[in-house]
């Protein structure tokens, strides 16, 4: 098994031969890799299947097994994403706010690759898929560091990855992947100044906390999910319910789930039995404070740490708020940024709920679930950025590139 700095080496050399690759030939490479997707389906599956067993031996469930798991359905969702990046337009190479000075300059922006980019993550072998494809078309080689559930899924997919670069001449190493899943690694990959130029976390909230705190590597940090939806006295009870069961239960174990429900106190007795029986259908846990109590009584106390939560399961926070002021003062204490929601046919409310929650997507009456770079058009994505330097947001192929200056003269001297 191959050293980190050995690893690390062998991006720096990749990445050389990567960025001289035209569009054509990034885009016909994304296209090949993920017709081997599709063709070595079976091969990926049966290294699901061992992922599979060791997780549920290892007492995985519910939530965590769900992104864990694959199937054909899901493998083929992996190759439509590439073939969905391989249609995208290419950023690199972009000319961006070129203008001539008063000196006879000439300056303007180019948009480059960022070099090698390391990812951590954990048990979501898509993951693995979604990232050599962003990271390809955006000109990056890219370093792998999945988590021990997914191992061998991942190596599936790597080895299908890297037979099919290898088979256009291209250096294969433009995708690596770790295969010590100890925390040691994770450690010492965060330490790779030299060889990685920025580093992406995509997982719980651990995972996260622990590389921003510990790294000295650039880190984009990407969201933990503690998203809000807010339903205001003028909803559309109909339109809210559906929206909430969607955000909640379509699937609950991915960042843009929501984990707490806030109601406007005027709807709370029509609303309330008509979302907590249709979110109960799909076996979600209610959780309420004494005002939802009084309402439907036969829930859960919710605890402030509910408030503060993120499950990635089928529970649900439930608060009553007397305004809209509760409810944004409400959202601003435990949201952690990334997408909150309300329903409202109210104008002003809507604009003030868009203008006052400072998250990276708010939305007006639609689910939170949309917070997607394939569902907001960018092909897959990276993560969700929750930060406010850089990327934030969908993280697609424009914020997987940097830019440099370049300027033209004609002889001028600074005096």
């Amino acid at each position: 098994m191959r050293t980190l700095n050995e690893i690390g080496e062998s991006a720096k050399i990749a990445k050389r031969a990567l960025a001289k690759l035209t569009t054509g030939e990034k885009n016909q490479l994304l296209l090949k890799a993920a017709d081997a997707l599709k063709d070595n389906y079976e091969e990926i599956l049966r290294a699901n299947e061992i992922d599979l067993e060791n997780g549920k031996n290892a007492g995985l469930k519910g939530s965590i097994i769900d992104r864990l798991a694959l199937n054909r359905d899901r493998i083929y969702a992996m190759a439509d994403g590439l073939y969905q990046i391989a249609k995208l337009p290419d950023p690199i190479g972009e000319i961006i706010n070129m203008k001539e000075l008063p000196n006879g300059l000439t300056v303007g922006q180019k948009r480059v690759p960022m070099g090698v980019i390391g990812i951590i993550y954990e048990a979501r072998p898509n993951v693995t898929s979604d990232a050599f494809g962003l990271c390809l078309k955006a000109g990056s080689a890219v370093i792998l560091r999945g988590g021990k559930e997914a191992i061998n899924s991942n190596k599936a997919a790597i080895s299908v990855f890297k037979k099919a670069i290898s088979e256009m001449g291209i250096d294969e190493n433009i995708v690596q992947l770790i295969e010590d899943t100890s925390r040691e690694t994770a450690a010492q990959m965060m330490k790779m100044n030299g060889y990685i130029d920025v580093l992406i976390p995509r997982g719980g909230a651990g995972l996260i906390q622990s590389v921003v705190k510990n790294s000295t590597v650039p880190v984009i940090e990407t969201g933990v999910g503690n998203c809000h939806v807010f339903v205001d006295e003028s909803a559309d009870i109909e339109k809210a319910v559906n929206i909430i069961v969607n955000a909640k239960a379509q699937r609950p174990g991915v960042c843009n789930a929501a984990e707490t429900l806030i109601v406007h106190k005027n709807i709370a007795e029509e609303f309330l039995p008509k979302a907590i029986k249709a979110l109960r259908e799909k076996n979600v846990e209610i959780r309420g404070d004494k005002a939802v109590k009084a309402i439907v009584n036969d829930v859960v106390d919710a605890s402030d740490e509910d408030w503060a939560t993120e499950y990635l399961d089928y529970i649900l926070a439930v608060k009553v708020v007397n305004d809209i002021d509760e409810a944004i003062e409400h959202i601003t204490k435990y949201s952690t940024g990334h997408s909150e929601c309300i329903v409202s046919e109210n104008y002003t409310n809507t604009q003030r709920f868009l203008q006052e929650i400072d998250s990276a997507a708010v939305y007006v009456n639609a689910s939170t679930r949309f917070t997607d770079g394939n569902e907001f058009g960018f092909g897959a994505e990276i993560g969700i950025s929750t930060q406010k330097l850089h990327a934030r947001g969908p993280m697609g192929l424009r914020e997987l590139t940097t830019t440099k200056y370049l300027i033209y003269g004609n002889g001028q001297i600074r005096e």
